[in-house]
C-alpha cells in the first residue's frame, strides 16, 4: 500500500521526493518507496461565477442583486483540469491507503488541499504535514510529527469564509457600481480600503498649500545652531541683526540606546526590500518563495517576528555559521508566545553552504538581507551619547545637537542606507555653559512640505496597521489583508488601472480617485475590513462560528445594494467616453450593462466589454439604411429587427428583410439577413 502526499507546488513535491527517496516519476506525480507524491499549481479550484448558479446572472442587472449562493460551487481553475484529474485518480487508487496534506502550512494551503479532497469525494484518512523549513532534516522531523487533519478544521473554515466573503463583496459590489455608472468598476473587501488610503493621501497632497517660514542660523565655525521658525521674514531679519555673539546657556548629555531590529516577517522584508532595493512587494514575495523552495530560508508567508523556545540551540549555531565572530544574544529573538502559525523568516543552515553567485540577483540580495537581519537581531544594542547645546544670542534661543557613538553594536553589522547616513548627527566640540562665541548669522528661507506619496514600503505599513486603533488589544491579526495577500492586492489595483507606479511612488489614477468618490464608506473603511480579519482569526481559534460570520457578510452586502439604487449625479458620466442619451436603449448581450447612443454609434457602457455597433460599418452603409436608436433597441431586445427599403448593390433595387444580431461575444458585432419564405 502507498501513502499519497499532496503539495501545493511542484518544487516542494520534488524536494520531499528527494528526502523520502522517491525517484520514479510519471505524468503529474512521483512514486516509489511506499509513497506517491503529487502537486497542485496553487488553487486548482475556485468559486464558480454567478452564471454557474443561474444562467440569467450572465447579464448584469440591479434586480438580481445581491447574489448570495445557498450552496457554494467550485469549478476547476483555468488550464488546471488535467492536474486536478490526475490527483483525483490518485486519491481513488486502491493501493492508496491514506493521504498527507503537505500544502503550504497556512490558511490558503489548507483551503487548496481541502477543496481538491472534497472535489474528489475522497474519504480516506488524512494527516497534516506542517513545514516551517524545506531543509532535509526539517522535512524528516516533520514526517515524525504528522498531525490529524481534523485539528485544522477551524483553519479551513476561516479560509473558506475568507474566500466566500471576498466573492460576495467582490461580485456584488463590482456589479452594483458597474451597473450604476456604466463601466466595469472593480471593488473588493481589501482592495477598496487600500485604494481609499491612496486616494486620501493624493487628495491631501492636492489641497496642500505650502507655507513659507524663516529661521536664523548661526555659523560658529566649529558648529551651527538654529532658531525656531518665524512666519515673517522681517522678524527673522530683526533677530539676525541682534546676533553678534552667542553664549552657551545649557549643555545636556544624554546616553541613548537603539535596540536591535526584530527578525523579518514577510511584510517587514517587503518594506525594506522596497525601500533599499526598489523591489515591489510581489517581487520580494516571489524571491522569498523561491528561496524557501530551494531550502535556503524558512517559510516566508509569516506574520511573526520571533522564534520558538526549541529553536534556541539551532539559532546559536546558525548565527555562528554566518559570522563566527558575531555576538549572539539569542534570547532577544526567542518568544514562543509571539509565534502563531509560523516563526520569523530566517535563513537555513543550507544557505551558508551555497554559492550565492549561482542564484538570480534578486534572490541573492533578499537572502543576504535575511542573513544580515538575523545577525543584527541577536547583536548588542547601539549606544551613543547625544549632546544638546542651547545658546542665547540677542535674547533669542538657538540650539544644536551632536552625537558620539559609545558602542556600535548591531549597527556594525547592518549596512547603512542613504537615509541613515543623512540623519547621522555629527560630533560636537567640547562645550561648557558660559562660553561665548563670535557668530555669523543668516536668515534661511524654507517652505512646508506636502504629505509624501505612498511607496510600497509605506503602503504596506499602512495596510498592516489600518484600523488597528479600533481593534481589541488581544487581536492576533489586524490591518488590511494578511502578509501573504497584500502584495497581490497592490498588483490587482495596478492591473485594474486604479493605481500606477511612478518610480517608487504609488499614485491613484483618475478612475481610481473617482471610484472611491462613488463608493460608500462601508466599502472603503479600513476599520470594517480589519474587523473581518479579526473575526477570521477568531474562526481559526474556534471562538467564532463560521455561519455567524457569513450571516454578517450577507447582511452587509444586502445593505450596500439596498442603499445604492441610483448613481450620484455628479459622477454618473465621468467613467465613460460616450455621450449617453437620457434613456438606455437596452442591455448589452455580452455583459448585461446598458447600451447608449453616442456620436459615432451605439456602445456598451462597460469599457472592458467591447460591444459596439458603428453607424458607418460596412453592413449598414452598403444597405444605405441609417442605423437608428429604435433599430438598435429592437436588436438588443429581440435579437432581430424587421426592416424595409434595404438597398442591393447587385440589383440596384431595394428589398425587405429581417436583420439578425449575430454576436459571437468577442471581436466585432456581426449581422445576418433572413428573408420571408414565399
Amino acid at each position: 500500500m502507498n501513502v499519497l502526499i499532496l503539495t501545493e507546488k511542484p518544487a516542494v513535491a520534488g524536494a520531499i521526493s528527494a528526502v523520502l527517496g522517491v525517484k520514479n516519476r510519471e505524468d503529474g506525480f512521483f512514486h516509489g518507496n511506499g509513497y506517491i507524491i503529487s502537486w497542485c499549481y496553487g488553487h486548482l479550484l475556485e468559486l464558480a461565477p454567478p452564471n454557474a448558479y443561474d444562467e440569467n446572472y450572465a447579464k448584469w442587472r440591479y434586480e438580481d442583486l445581491p447574489i448570495i449562493p445557498q450552496s457554494w460551487k467550485h469549478l476547476p481553475s483555468k488550464n488546471k483540469s488535467a492536474q486536478l484529474n490526475i490527483i483525483k485518480g490518485l486519491m481513488h487508487r486502491e493501493d492508496v491507503s491514506s493521504i498527507i496534506n503537505a500544502c503550504d502550512a497556512g490558511r490558503e494551503g489548507e483551503l487548496i488541499f481541502r477543496l481538491v479532497y472534497e472535489y474528489a469525494k475522497c474519504k480516506k484518512p488524512v494527516k497534516r504535514l506542517w513545514l516551517a523549513s524545506m531543509e532535509d532534516e526539517a522535512v524528516k522531523d516533520a514526517f515524525t510529527k504528522l498531525i490529524d487533519s481534523a485539528e485544522f478544521d477551524n483553519l479551513y473554515a476561516a479560509a473558506s469564509c475568507r474566500e466566500k466573503a471576498d466573492w460576495a463583496v467582490g461580485y456584488n459590489a463590482t456589479r452594483l457600481f458597474s451597473i450604476l455608472y456604466g463601466t466595469t468598476l472593480n471593488t473588493g473587501r481589501v482592495q477598496s480600503p487600500t485604494l481609499a488610503m491612496l486616494t486620501k493621501r493624493e487628495s491631501d497632497i492636492k489641497v496642500f498649500v505650502p507655507q513659507q517660514f524663516y529661521t536664523v542660523e548661526l555659523d560658529g565655525s566649529s558648529f551651527t545652531a538654529a532658531s525656531g521658525r518665524f512666519d515673517s521674514k522681517a522678524e527673522a531679519e530683526q533677530i539676525m541683526e541682534a546676533c553678534t555673539s552667542a553664549t552657551i546657556t545649557d549643555v545636556k548629555h544624554t546616553e541613548k540606546n537603539i535596540l536591535p531590529p526584530k527578525l523579518y516577517d514577510l511584510t517587514a522584508l517587503q518594506r525594506e526590500a522596497n525601500r533599499n532595493l526598489g523591489f515591489t512587494a510581489q517581487q520580494t514575495l516571489e524571491y522569498a518563495q523561491s528561496l524557501y523552495e530551494k531550502k535556503l530560508v524558512s517559510y516566508p508567508r509569516t506574520d511573526s517576528r520571533f522564534l520558538t523556545d526549541d529553536m534556541t540551540k539551532s539559532t546559536v549555531a546558525l548565527v555562528s555559521a554566518i559570522d563566527p565572530s558575531a555576538v549572539c544574544n539569542v534570547y532577544q529573538v526567542i518568544n514562543t508566545a509571539k509565534v502563531s502559525d509560523h516563526h520569523a523568516l530566517v535563513p537555513t543552515m543550507q544557505s551558508i553552504e551555497i554559492d550565492t553567485s549561482s542564484l538570480p540577483n534578486g534572490e541573492s540580495r533578499v537572502l543576504d538581507m535575511i542573513k544580515t537581519r538575523l545577525v543584527c537581531a541577536v547583536a548588542d544594542k547601539h549606544r551613543y551619547m547625544e549632546t544638546e547645546v542651547t545658546f542665547d544670542a540677542g535674547g533669542t534661543e538657538f540650539k544644536t545637537k551632536g552625537k558620539t557613538v559609545i558602542e556600535e553594536g548591531w549597527k556594525s553589522v547592518a549596512k547603512p542606507t542613504l537615509e541613515d547616513k543623512a540623519d547621522e548627527p555629527q560630533p560636537l566640540p567640547v562645550f561648557s555653559a558660559g562660553q561665548i562665541f563670535q557668530v555669523n548669522p543668516a536668515v534661511k528661507e524654507g517652505t512646508t512640505s506636502p504629505p509624501k506619496r505612498y511607496t510600497e514600503d509605506t503602503l504596506l505599513s499602512g495596510m498592516e496597521t489600518a484600523g488597528a486603533e479600533d481593534m481589541p488589544d488581544e487581536s492576533e491579526r489586524r490591518g488590511l489583508g494578511t502578509p501573504a495577500t497584500r502584495a497581490g492586492v497592490i498588483e490587482r489595483l495596478v492591473k485594474a488601472g486604479l493605481i500606477e507606479r511612478n518610480k517608487r511612488n504609488l499614485i491613484p489614477t483618475e478612475k481610481g480617485m473617482t471610484l472611491i468618490a462613488v463608493l460608500p464608506e462601508a466599502l472603503t473603511s479600513a476599520k470594517l475590513t480589519s474587523e473581518w480579519e479579526h473575526k477570521l482569526s477568531q474562526i481559526e481559534s474556534g471562538t467564532l462560528d463560521s455561519s455567524t460570520f457569513m450571516d454578517g457578510i450577507t447582511q452587509f452586502v444586502t445593505k450596500i445594494v439596498q442603499a445604492n439604487k441610483t448613481p450620484k449625479p455628479q459622477y454618473q458620466t465621468l467613467f465613460s467616453d460616450i455621450t449617453p442619451t437620457s434613456k438606455p436603449l437596452g442591455n448589452c448581450p455580452r455583459c448585461g450593462l446598458q447600451v447608449h447612443e453616442g456620436n459615432k454609434g451605439f456602445f456598451c457602457a462597460g469599457k472592458t466589454c467591447g460591444f459596439k455597433i458603428w453607424r458607418e460599418s460596412k453592413f449598414w452603409t452598403n444597405k444605405r439604411k441609417p442605423l437608428t436608436a429604435p433599430i438598435v433597441t429592437a436588436l438588443l431586445r429581440d435579437k432581430r429587427a424587421r426592416l424595409t427599403g434595404l438597398y442591393s448593390a447587385k440589383t440596384g433595387k431595394t428589398y425587405d428583410a429581417t436583420v439578425v444580431l449575430d454576436d459571437t461575444g468577442d471581436g466585432f458585432v456581426n449581422f445576418k439577413l433572413e428573408f420571408d419564405r414565399r
